[in-house]
């Protein structure tokens, strides 16, 4: 009797176990997201003015590529042209092509 009493309790505990387990694993149901993607229009930057975190603000360029712009343009003068860009160590072509038409002089 003992024995079939804790086959019982053995298998009753396995069948509670596995089923926290599987419940444990099921993924749970998501509510539909409606996407929303927002417009904003950037105001352009001047280059030759702007500070470190203003030019965070220009895509691709983080606080270390913004200081060393800050740093060209201590060491350098003002950009006279927007594709002066690439001579700052960390730019190049494809930074500033997305930046462009958000630079300004």
């Amino acid at each position: 009797m003992k024995f079939i009493l804790s086959l019982a309790s053995i298998i009753i505990l396995s069948f509670g176990t596995s089923s926290l387990a599987f419940a444990a694993e099921a993924p749970a149901a998501k509510a539909p997201v409606a996407k929303v993607e927002a417009v904003t229009t950037q105001e352009a930057i001047n280059i030759n003015t702007a500070d470190v975190q203003e030019l965070t603000k220009l895509k691709g360029i983080g606080v270390k590529k913004a200081e060393a712009i800050v740093a060209w343009r201590e060491e350098n003068g003002n950009f006279k042209t927007v594709d002066q860009l690439l001579e700052v160590k960390g730019i190049g072509e494809a930074t500033l092509a997305q930046n462009h038409e958000n630079i300004r002089i």
